[in-house]
């Protein structure tokens, strides 16, 4: 005898809302997940991948080789864009090589970095010397540039 009042296809809609509202739907074929546990500041490499199924998911995963973990990631987990970031170039409070040109004009001073920062990032720093904060662009490990 069928019972029609409780028929998993009459709540599968509910289940799936229920599951997709939560957060932990698992992830879809095609997105990269992590391989293992990755702690947040690690870089990624390659073993850190589940291996993708397709040529364009294989496309993905090799971007990511090289980024930096924002946040800790679970094994299973995607690796979606906000938990991945450049690698961190400049440390918070690290002493940095500021360098000014405009022209032929180049002033070189010493600052301390007040955000850290990956390559390319903006960050405020202030200039040793005169005490002044200053928005740079990181150009390399504890080396930063000036806007003008």
């Amino acid at each position: 005898m069928r019972n029609d009042r409780f028929s998993a296809s009459r709540f599968s809609g509910v289940i799936a809302a229920a599951i997709l509202s939560s957060g932990y739907a698992p992830a879809a074929a095609e997105e990269p997940v992590a391989a293992r546990y990755i702690r947040a500041g690690e870089i990624i490499a390659a073993a850190d991948i589940e291996t993708p199924q397709t040529v364009d998911a294989l496309r993905r995963a090799a971007k990511l080789v090289g980024l930096e973990a924002a946040r800790s990631i679970y094994k299973g987990q995607p690796l979606a864009g906000d938990a991945l970031r450049t690698p961190t170039l400049v440390e918070r409070n690290a002493i940095v090589a500021m360098e000014f040109v405009k022209g032929p004009l180049a002033i070189a001073a010493e600052g301390r970095a007040l955000e850290q920062g990956g390559e390319g990032q903006r960050i405020r720093v202030m200039n040793l010397s005169s005490k002044r904060v200053v928005t740079a662009v990181v150009v390399g490990p504890n080396a930063v540039r000036t806007l003008q």
